[in-house]
């Protein structure tokens, strides 16, 4: 096929300085005429100029077809490559794979975090808490708040030492905080020797992956005078009645319709190491009292007393915790009552409200379809 292309006018000088130009169609495709009929000399450099000039011009012709033709490959391999990094991303933890962006040791106050358990006649649990979060590679140091009327068995701190000596490379220091009565407030009895700011306080039968729990700990390093944690609850306005103000306890669905939350639950939490030293001798001792005579609410405790010296909110961390054990207290009968009677009762003791409710959520992009 011929193709119009590359033809410019041709001035001769010659009889009457006529000009002309011949294009005609050859089994090759498109030449220039000879001089017989056209009145133009022949000339072999014009003849292979304009060849050149034909295929350059054919080429550009060309060129925007076979962009778009490659483009179809490379979108459909991105495509693939993206999904899979996507799959992989989000079935990972199901299949039992970790991230772990940093494998250093913990090497001061400030890289490192202490593990303080809280544990009561669950030896079976404790082994599996333990050994879990022994494995975590920013863990410096593993407490364990003993409350039982007996000592830790010789069998189960033999099973805990092996675990920590020989299984794996990280080796916190490990310590059981023995405790002569039966009191909640045990878990936030200030501890001597501590060499991190950072505490994580959980229970016996509640584990965080370690990457997981490593992102929870950058959160914590930006904001470290508040808590962290990955279970949030929240306070609302409940009535006014004779010039007195009544809240209301909400717990998981609360925050999950409103959004909001003001307190985060010491049962998987980082705070500061200064607030056991601030629960134990600042906070009021009728609050103390009170946790030890109804053998609950703590942790409303800690979050009350945080926000009191912060003016400022805890921060969430979206993350799934998984619970090893039997259903606890939240389960049973009248239980948003007794914290709700807990709630009022403290605020009283402060004379003000030092909850502050937010609905920031801090999320780890590393483990969203979005961000």
């Amino acid at each position: 096929m011929a193709a119009f292309v590359g033809v410019r006018d041709v001035t001769l000088a010659g009889t009457g300085g006529a000009s002309a130009v011949a294009v005609s169609g050859g089994a090759s495709g498109e030449a220039f005429s000879s001089g017989e009929g056209s009145g133009l000399p022949y000339s072999p450099a014009k003849m292979k100029a304009a060849s050149r000039g034909r295929s350059y011009y054919s080429l550009l012709l060309l060129l925007p077809r076979v962009r778009k033709l490659s483009k179809v490959p490379i979108l459909l391999a991105a495509g693939v490559v993206l999904a899979i990094l996507l799959l992989v991303r989000q079935v990972g933890p199901l299949m039992g794979w970790s991230y772990h962006p940093s494998l250093s040791s913990a090497s001061s106050s400030r890289d490192g975090y202490t593990v303080l358990i809280n544990t009561w006649k669950r030896d079976s649990l404790l082994k599996k808490t333990v050994a879990h979060y022994a494995s975590c590679p920013k863990v410096d140091a593993i407490h364990v708040v003993w409350s039982e009327p007996d000592p830790p068995s010789e069998s189960l701190k033999t099973h805990l030492r092996n675990i920590l000596e020989s299984k794996y490379s990280n080796k916190p220091y490990f310590q059981f905080n023995l405790n002569e009565e039966d009191d909640l407030n045990n878990r936030f009895k200030l501890i001597e020797g501590l060499k991190t700011d950072a505490i994580f306080s959980v229970d016996d039968d509640v584990i965080v992956r370690c990457s997981m729990l490593e992102f929870a700990f950058t959160v914590w390093q930006t904001a470290s005078d508040t808590m962290v944690g990955f279970v949030p609850r929240m306070h609302w306005l409940s009535k006014e009645e004779n010039g007195g103000i009544h809240y209301k306890y909400g717990g998981w669905w609360s925050v999950w319709w409103t959004g909001t939350y003001s307190m985060i639950l010491s049962k998987t939490a980082f705070f500061h190491q200064k607030y056991l030293d601030m629960y134990t001798h600042q906070m009021p001792s009728a609050i103390r009292e009170y946790v030890r005579r109804k053998r609950n609410c703590e942790d409303i405790a800690m979050s009350l007393l945080v926000a009191n010296a912060t003016r400022a909110p805890p921060i969430w961390v979206k993350g799934r915790i998984y619970e090893i054990g039997s259903f606890g207290i939240s389960s049973l009968e009248g239980h948003i009552e007794r914290r709700t009677k807990c709630l009022n009762d403290f605020i009283s003791l402060y004379e003000s409200m030092p909850l502050v409710s937010t609905s920031t959520k801090a999320v780890d992009a590393r483990q969203a379809w979005f961000w």
